[in-house]
């Protein structure tokens, strides 16, 4: 693969505030598009529930499986040269979904235009990463890993809040959801482009970042890496702790959106499009991001066995807010962004002891790969619930259904108390 970047000496040392911010808004916002603002776009355009949680939770797919071609990107060109291609071709993906939306058979043309977009964020995601290692030293490592933190938590903003705000107000104006769409979509097609553009000049040359020199043992190496992971012999209980820890989020992140937009009469909350950006999207994820920091903050503290039990509990009680706003449907938006709020910030209080327990399963010699392997289980455990969240929504209606949510935590929950966790892990400071 060609390195897609001007010659050496027309390039300048490039400090990390030139790519690190827009490198890491670049990778969270395809995968927010992908999987927040397709649920609302299909919505928007009529399409049922039952087919909005199939189809758009087959899109977790490529992150699922991404670990079975992560050696490629090693193996093939340079991790920049992946990063700038992959975002110029984001850029067409999202061009052509806009211009497929007008189309009578929009629903298959726009989905693949969605799986182009995931299979290539996926891609990017392992490029990025990888690239991140090998460009800064250690001590910047450290020093700059709040900074990406941040720009990825500023795409989320940006996509589930700001992008879907904008779709409803266009809506409002135009009358016409599907022109709204297609305008937001084309933005986004005009950032990656741009992106495309600014990371081919900015993006430093490591001189570590290079094809893998270790071609003949590609195959068995994977092999061996996942026999390694595979043989703990608490691998089943792993497994299942990270198949079920999701197993109500799963479900529910793909009917919320459909309930806080769905009519009264179908049970739901009658928001607009727009509010629904603004308490879903934008005071959702600020909270989110701050229940994180706060559970980033304690295990540091106390350790990760110490906090893993009220972690577990504290992601899935909040899931009775949903349960409250379905059955008293309050009509007030500080009244829905409120309970919202509540439910994220459990949520990301909560999240933070699953990732810790990702990072503790992938200690040892293949730790990258074994952490991927975890990501990808951690994928299925969203996709495989989802796919069928709209099914059983529409046969137990919204209340029901979030009632339903809250018991699918129970698994979890019971599982935590069988995990054997290090007490020192995770009691030190986080980078």
């Amino acid at each position: 693969m060609p390195d897609l970047a001007p010659p050496p000496a027309a390039q300048r040392p490039q400090s990390p505030w030139a790519w690190v911010p827009s490198l890491y808004f670049a990778e969270g916002l395809p995968y927010v598009t992908v999987m927040v603002l397709s649920v609302v776009f299909y919505k928007n355009m009529g399409i049922p529930n039952t087919a909005i949680a199939l189809y758009t939770s087959w899109l977790y797919l490529p992150w699922v499986i991404k670990p079975l071609w992560s050696p490629v990107v090693d193996l093939l060109g340079t991790k920049r040269a992946w990063i700038v291609l992959l975002q110029g071709a984001m850029g067409v993906g999202f061009a052509l979904l806009a211009l497929t939306i007008p189309a009578p058979s929009f629903f298959r043309l726009t989905l693949a235009m969605f799986w182009i977009v995931a299979f290539a964020s996926a891609t990017h995601d392992i490029a990025a990463d990888g690239f991140y290692l090998l460009a800064l030293p250690e001590k910047q490592q450290a020093a700059f890993v709040g900074l990406r933190s941040a720009f990825y938590r500023a795409a989320m903003i940006a996509g589930q809040g700001g992008l879907v705000f904008l779709a409803g107000k266009l809506s409002e104006r135009s009358g016409d959801p599907r022109r709204a769409w297609m305008t937001v979509f084309a933005a986004l097609g005009l950032f990656f482009l741009g992106a495309f553009a600014w990371h081919r000049l900015v993006l430093p040359r490591p001189s570590l970042d290079g094809p893998s020199g270790e071609k003949t043992g590609l195959l068995s190496g994977s092999v061996a890496t996942f026999r390694s992971f595979f043989a703990r012999r608490d691998i089943l209980l792993v497994l299942g702790f990270l198949l079920t820890f999701r197993l109500g989020e799963a479900q529910a992140i793909k009917m919320v959106t459909p309930f806080l937009l769905d009519p009264a009469a179908k049970g739901g909350l009658g928001m607009t499009t727009a509010q629904v950006g603004l308490a879903y999207g934008t005071v959702g994820v600020v909270f989110l991001t701050a229940g994180g920091l706060v559970g980033g903050y304690v295990i540091s503290r106390m350790g990760l066995r110490r906090w893993l039990w009220p972690m577990t509990v504290a992601v899935h009680i909040p899931n009775l807010a949903f349960v409250y706003l379905a059955l008293f449907r309050p009509g007030g938006l500080a009244t829905v962004a409120t309970a919202i709020a509540l439910e994220q910030f459990g949520y990301g209080f909560g999240f933070t002891a699953y990732i810790m327990f990702m990072v503790m399963i992938a200690e040892g010699p293949h730790r990258t790969a074994h952490y991927a392997i975890a990501t990808g289980f951690m994928a299925m455990g969203m996709m495989l619930p989802g796919m069928a969240s709209g099914w059983i929504q529409e046969r137990l209606g919204y209340l029901n259904f979030f009632i339903w949510v809250c018991c699918a935590t129970l698994p979890s929950i019971l599982l935590t108390a069988f995990l054997r966790i290090d007490p020192a892990f995770g009691r030190r400071e986080q980078p």
